[in-house]
C-alpha cells in the first residue's frame, strides 16, 4: 500500500480518493524511495493541495529530507507553488508552536516536582507530534553558555573562535551587520547591542552617531578585547559587563536594539523577546542575526514566521528583507570546526513596537 501511495502522489492519477483509500488500507503517508523523497515532497512538487493535507493529517512529516537536504518546501518552491509552500509554512508553523508549548509545558511540571505524563487526550497528542517530529535534523552543539563564558576565545584577523574552534564570529558577516545597523539607526536616538563579538555591527552602529550607544557583552575575553581597543572611553558608547538576564535593571529604553549572543538557543532568545515591550520605545526597531535554521531555507522561513507571530501578541510587527548571500568558498571555513552558514538568502529582520 506504501508503494502504491507513493505512485499516487507522484504521478496524481487517482488524486485524493486513492490516496485516502490507501492510507486507510495502511500505507504509511511518511514512505519515502531510496533518495529519500517522500510522498509529501511528490505532492507539492506537483502543487496538490489535497493530497499534502491529506498526508499532513495522516502524519506524513512536513521536516523531512531528502538525500540532498531539501524538504518539502523546497520542492513546493523550487516548482513555484506559492499555495503549496504557504500549507507547509502554515502546518510547519502550528506544529512548531505546539512542540514548543509542550517542552515548556514539561520544563514548569519538572521544575515543579510533577509528574512528565499529562494524561488522556493530551497525552495521546504529545506523543503523535513527538512521533511526527522524531527524524528532525539536529544542528551541530556548541558550548553552553555558562562554559564559553568561562573558557578562552581567540581573535584573528577575520574570526573569533572558542575554546572548542567554533566560529563565534566571522569578517564575511560585514555586510550584514552594515545593514542591521542602519537599519537600527535611522532615526537617531538611542541603540543599543547585546553581544559584541568581533565588534563588527558595533563598529558600523558608531559609524552613524547616534544619541547613544549601550553595548552589553558578558565574556571576559571580549571585554578585554574591547577595553583594549578604547570602546570604554568612546564619547557616548556604555559598556554594560554582564550576561543580559543579569544587568536588564541596568537597561533603559532604547529606539534601536541588535540581539547576537552565542551559546544560548531559542529560548534564550524567546526570553530576549519577552522583554522588549520594556526595552523598546514606541516605534523603536528591533532586529537579530538571523542564523535560525541555516542549512535550510525552508526550516529558516519556518523558524523566522514563528517569531513574527510570537512578537505580534506583543503589539511588535515584524518583517523579514531578503538578502541575496553570494556563494561563500570553502577557504573561508579552514580552521573552523563546523561550518554555520549554507544559505542563500539572509532574511533580515525588521521589528518594529507600534
Amino acid at each position: 500500500a506504501s508503494a502504491s501511495l507513493f505512485k499516487v502522489a507522484e504521478t496524481g492519477e487517482g488524486g485524493l480518493e486513492a490516496v485516502q483509500e490507501l492510507l486507510e488500507a495502511g500505507a504509511d503517508p511518511g514512505h519515502a524511495d531510496r533518495e529519500g523523497v517522500t510522498c509529501l515532497m511528490h505532492a507539492a512538487s506537483r502543487g496538490d493541495l489535497e493530497v499534502m493535507q491529506a498526508l499532513l493529517q495522516a502524519g506524513a512529516p512536513w521536516h523531512d529530507l531528502d538525500c540532498e537536504g531539501n524538504s518539502a518546501g523546497e520542492y513546493a518552491s523550487g516548482m513555484g507553488h506559492t499555495g503549496a509552500v504557504q500549507l507547509l509554512l502554515e502546518w510547519a508553523v502550528q506544529a512548531e508552536l505546539i512542540l514548543g508549548a509542550l517542552e515548556r509545558s514539561r520544563k514548569r511540571r519538572s521544575a515543579g516536582g510533577e509528574q512528565e505524563g499529562v494524561g488522556g487526550a493530551g497525552e495521546r497528542v504529545e506523543e503523535g507530534i513527538e512521533a511526527a517530529s522524531r527524524d528532525k535534523p539536529i544542528d551541530f552543539e556548541t558550548a553552553s553558555n555558562a562554559d564559553y563564558l568561562a573558557s578562552k576565545v581567540e581573535y584573528s584577523q577575520d574570526t573569533l573562535v572558542d575554546a572548542e574552534g567554533e566560529a563565534v564570529m566571522m569578517e564575511w558577516e560585514r555586510p550584514l551587520m552594515e545593514r542591521h545597523a542602519a537599519m537600527l539607526c535611522a532615526a537617531g536616538g538611542d541603540v543599543m547591542n547585546v553581544g559584541f563579538g568581533m565588534g563588527i555591527v558595533d563598529g558600523c552602529i558608531a559609524s552613524h552617531a547616534p544619541r547613544s550607544h549601550t553595548i552589553v557583552e558578558a565574556h571576559p575575553g571580549v571585554l578585554a578585547r574591547m577595553r583594549a581597543e578604547g570602546w570604554y572611553d568612546r564619547p557616548g558608547v556604555r559598556v554594560v559587563e554582564g550576561r543580559w538576564q543579569d544587568v536588564l535593571r541596568q537597561l533603559d529604553s532604547y529606539d534601536g536594539i541588535f540581539f547576537d549572543t552565542y551559546g544560548e538557543d531559542g529560548e534564550d532568545l524567546r526570553e530576549f523577546h519577552r522583554h522588549l515591550p520594556a526595552l523598546l520605545k514606541p516605534k523603536g526597531i528591533y532586529s537579530f542575526f538571523n542564523g535560525l535554521c541555516p542549512d535550510n531555507m525552508f526550516f529558516n522561513v519556518v523558524q523566522g514566521e514563528i517569531i513574527k507571530r510570537e512578537l505580534h501578541t506583543m503589539d511588535i510587527e515584524t518583517s523579514y528583507e531578503p538578502i541575496k548571500m553570494n556563494p561563500l568558498p570553502e577557504s573561508i571555513w579552514k580552521g573552523i570546526k563546523h561550518r554555520y552558514w549554507h544559505l542563500p538568502a539572509y532574511m533580515l529582520p525588521r521589528c518594529v513596537k507600534q
